[in-house]
């Protein structure tokens, strides 16, 4: 037993004290508290805009506007302008190419062959009439039970294309589908009277064959004069007259017959 004792003394004998255990344990806590002192006094302080006064802070977003009148962004001002752009643009007809004024001073040129055409009107794509004017010559013929709308459309697009390649052939500037179709669909005005007559008469006859010859001839004329002068083919109206002829001829052949 008193080498047990022995050596049980030896193993666990050592120079640590309890009075150095005390000395640790208060070093450390003296630590920790002066530690947790700083974090509080880090944690407490403002921060270095808290107590700036107000007039400081504001400097930096400079204000050029008065009371009662506040000034305008870009965006602003392109909004107003937009706003304002309304006004100054120009009427829905005019946008769309009816000038009602142009389309009366066409028909009153077709409606007398002998007076001269203004050639920067003429040469205008208006189309507004001449879709008026085969509409018309359809319902007349529809009135005395002749249904030929579709011949009626179908010979104006194939009039439109051949007529369209010979003047193109026979002028030197050239012509563009639109003017061709405007100025051919304005000359169908004289077979609308011809289809009008229709209905109040028979065209069946030597009197209804006379005034189709005679409208033939106006359409033919009228649009020869307005083709010469929007294009500057003088000379040549006798050259255009004819081709024009034989398409308003077809016309009269389904008005009449």
């Amino acid at each position: 037993m008193s080498n047990f004792e022995q050596f049980h003394f030896d193993f666990y004998q050592s120079n640590y004290t309890i009075d150095d255990q005390e000395e640790g344990y208060n070093s450390y806590g003296s630590n920790e508290n002066l530690c947790g002192s700083r974090k509080s006094q880090r944690g407490d302080q403002p921060p270095a805009g808290a107590f700036a006064p107000s007039e400081m802070l504001l400097s930096s977003q400079s204000y050029t506007g008065q009371i009662l009148q506040p000034t305008y962004s870009p965006d602003t001002l392109s909004h107003l302008s937009y706003a304002d752009g309304f006004d100054e643009e120009p009427p829905l007809l005019e946008e769309l190419g009816i000038n009602f004024e142009h389309i009366w001073q066409k028909t009153l040129t077709v409606l007398n062959p002998m007076k001269p055409a203004d050639g920067s009107i003429m040469n205008e794509t208006d189309l507004t009439g001449p879709m008026v004017f085969c509409l018309a010559l359809g319902a007349t013929l529809l009135l005395v039970g002749k249904v030929h709308f579709g011949y009626v459309y179908g010979m104006s697009a194939i009039g439109c294309l051949a007529m369209h390649a010979l003047l193109n052939l026979m002028s030197v500037p050239g012509v563009s589908h639109g003017c061709v179709a405007s100025v051919l669909g304005y000359c169908l005005l004289p077979m609308v009277i011809l289809s009008s007559s229709a209905v109040v008469f028979s065209l069946q006859g030597i009197p209804g064959t006379l005034l189709a010859l005679f409208i033939i001839g106006w359409c033919s004329l009228s649009a020869s004069k307005i083709f010469t002068s929007a294009l500057a083919m003088e000379g040549q109206q006798l050259l255009i007259a004819y081709p024009c002829a034989l398409l308003y001829g077809l016309f009269a052949l389904l008005t009449v017959f």
